[in-house]
């Protein structure tokens, strides 16, 4: 039985699986999109995702200091530390949280494994709130439109004025 037991454990020990989720994790800060597994992007959703929040709480620069501090034991990586503090933390600072995104790719066809692509949200230029809508021309097509309702009125009492008269010539 596994009561209690929520955590994935990625069929590995406890060493191994925290290497794995911190070089996961300052990949995924550096690159903001990463390819892996479906059960190793849930993951790692739950481990970044508290690391991005400790960005956030800048109150006063022994706060700023003390969650350098706390991110670098975690990830061990100053390049991604320094990425996540200057750029990432700033863009997410208004996020209440959800700062990750998981998409699923399909399976891989050595091992039939799920893979799933997991990216850092505000860093989505096809999703997010960069794109323009309104800089894009309107779409055309080809099929016509019925009429609206207002201009339908008056072409229907045309046909109707007009249906008489051609009736008349065939008679004659």
């Amino acid at each position: 039985m596994r009561h209690g037991d929520k955590i994935n454990n990625l069929g590995r020990k406890k060493a191994h699986r925290i290497a794995l989720l911190q070089n996961l994790a300052s990949q995924l800060i550096t690159h903001k999109r990463i390819v892996t597994t479906l059960a190793k992007a849930k993951a790692l959703r739950t481990y970044v995702e508290p690391l991005i929040t400790k960005t956030k709480k800048n109150e006063s620069a022994t706060q700023i200091s003390h969650n350098h501090r706390l991110v670098f034991a975690e990830l061990q990586d100053k390049i991604a530390v320094k990425e996540l503090f200057t750029v990432v933390g700033p863009k997410v600072a208004s996020r209440p949280g959800g700062y990750t995104r998981i998409l699923k790719l399909g399976i891989r066809p050595g091992d039939n494994a799920e893979k799933a692509m997991i990216e850092l949200v505000d860093f989505n230029e096809i999703y997010g709130k960069g794109v323009d809508k309104a800089a894009e021309p309107a779409k055309k097509t080809r099929r016509g439109r019925a009429p609206k309702k207002a201009d339908a009125a008056p072409v229907a009492e045309a046909a109707v004025v007009e249906a008489p008269a051609t009736e008349e010539k065939a008679a004659d």
